[in-house]
């Protein structure tokens, strides 16, 4: 790695994820990103339906990517500029190291 990269990580409610989708390809991400859908369990009640409630559980999409350094504020800028109260979770790492085998 040349210049210090990190991993974001971005939880967002189902409804959501085209308009993500459509956000990330706009940063131009250099090694794309990966998605997933998750179980999140928390003790913030707002966002969930009555049967998430009950069931202790809701359902999310989560993207992860590689992102430098410099693109990092444009992405979390977007994401606030875009999607602002919409529940959406992120946090953001370095990453020491990084390859394929």
């Amino acid at each position: 790695m040349s210049s210090q990269e990190y991993l974001v990580t971005i939880n967002v409610p189902p409804l959501l994820e085209e308009g993500v989708v459509d956000c990330l390809l706009a940063i131009e991400s250099a090694d794309g990103f990966s998605s997933l859908t998750v179980n999140a369990h928390t003790n913030h009640h707002e966002h969930m339906s009555l049967g998430e409630q009950v069931a202790g559980t809701q359902r999310k999409i989560r993207f992860q990517m590689y992102i430098p350094e410099q693109r990092l504020n444009s992405l979390i800028d977007a994401l606030k500029r875009d999607f602002s109260d919409s529940g959406i979770h992120y946090w953001v790492m370095p990453v020491l190291d990084s390859g394929y085998i």
